[in-house]
């Protein structure tokens, strides 16, 4: 099925992931500057007005976290995964955002887009949309910000936003990466043409590979090497040499687990909290890595190191999270870099 293998130009860039609903941001910052200690080399926050659970929910403002890690740390990337720049936040007002961090922080910033949840803009009285419309909504919302960030005056007539006279008077200093969180093809496509990558998951293989060929395709449509699009991944992980606390810990995000027909009808999170059956905890165990083997974390990382992903956000609900950095620190993070190196290049299978 898949013998062949496509290699990739990109290097390997190690993301820790800020879970904005799950810590206080004063606890995520210490988290942020930890990680950038024990070497990874981007922090990336969620994006959400409301947290998936209610017990020990939080939800700070991601824009000023990210702010805030950058002036506390020396060297690692800053950005979001996901924003929605489509309702709550215009897209002309996440350009502004993000031109500005980039402006103070020149190189350190990226952001990724994604057509959202239903729980984080109804409950400020916007109508959720269908897929159809929030596709085409998240394709001018990035139109828009790249023409912001490109300097001049903007006239833009879309179906969903017009532009009119609009200029950023405090612009970016450099190149901002955009990438788009998606399971879908067509969005995939829209990333590799207006992007520099996407943020996924390989949910059986010929569904990943069709993500990536569709991304490779809007790559070359647009006139870009598809070799230079990124693949990022969201790596969920839950670790303790207890596993009953593991995964107690990683049940913090089980509403994720409800089925999206559900979700998508609830913003409330002590609702969605109550939804969270038998199924959906079961579901935790097959998308979370709950382990109490560090060997279980080198096997599946290098499954995925080997579908070619280049940015590898570690996502932790593991109970003592301090403890966890300085094991990925000390064994994890080098062994992912010296792994990566041994493949060669970047590597990636195809269907034959």
């Amino acid at each position: 099925m898949c013998g062949n293998y496509v290699a990739s130009e990109n290097v390997l860039r190690l993301g820790y992931w800020a879970g904005m609903e799950q810590y206080s941001p004063e606890k995520l910052l210490s988290h942020a500057i930890h990680a950038e200690a024990v070497g990874f080399d981007i922090i990336v926050a969620s994006d959400h007005f409301h947290p998936w659970s209610d017990t020990g929910g939080q939800a700070g403002f991601p824009w000023i976290f990210c702010g805030a890690v950058a002036e506390r740390t020396k060297r690692v990337e800053v950005g979001t995964a996901v924003t929605t720049p489509m309702f709550r936040y215009h897209p002309a007002i996440v350009a502004q955002a993000f031109a500005t961090l980039n402006h103070l922080y020149p190189g350190r910033v990226f952001i990724t887009v994604g057509t959202g949840h239903a729980m984080n803009e109804t409950p400020l009285g916007f109508e959720w949309p269908g897929f159809r419309e929030k596709v085409q909504r998240l394709r001018e919302a990035i139109e828009i910000m790249h023409l912001l960030w490109a300097g001049d005056f903007v006239n833009y007539e879309g179906k969903y936003y017009r532009i009119r006279t609009a200029k950023l008077y405090t612009k970016p200093k450099t190149k901002i990466p955009v990438y788009v969180a998606t399971s879908n093809a067509a969005v995939a496509e829209i990333a590799g043409e207006l992007c520099d990558g996407i943020l996924t998951n390989p949910r059986g293989l010929e569904k990943y590979l069709e993500i990536i060929n569709a991304l490779e395709k809007g790559a070359r449509k647009a006139g870009k090497d598809p070799a230079k699009m990124s693949k990022c991944l969201e790596f969920k992980v839950s670790y303790d040499h207890d596993y009953d606390r593991a995964f107690k810990s990683a049940l913090f995000w089980a509403p994720t687990a409800i089925p999206r027909e559900k979700r998508e009808k609830v913003s409330d999170p002590r609702v969605l909290e109550a939804m969270v059956g038998d199924a959906e905890k079961q579901k935790v165990k097959q998308t979370w890595l709950i382990t109490t083997d560090v060997d279980d974390i080198f096997k599946s990382l290098a499954d995925f190191l080997k579908l070619g992903f280049d940015r590898v956000y570690i996502h932790s609900a593991s109970p003592n999270e301090e403890r966890f950095l300085n094991l990925l620190g000390r064994d994890i993070l080098p062994w992912m870099r010296e792994f990566y190196e041994q493949l060669g290049r970047p590597i990636r299978p195809v269907l034959e």
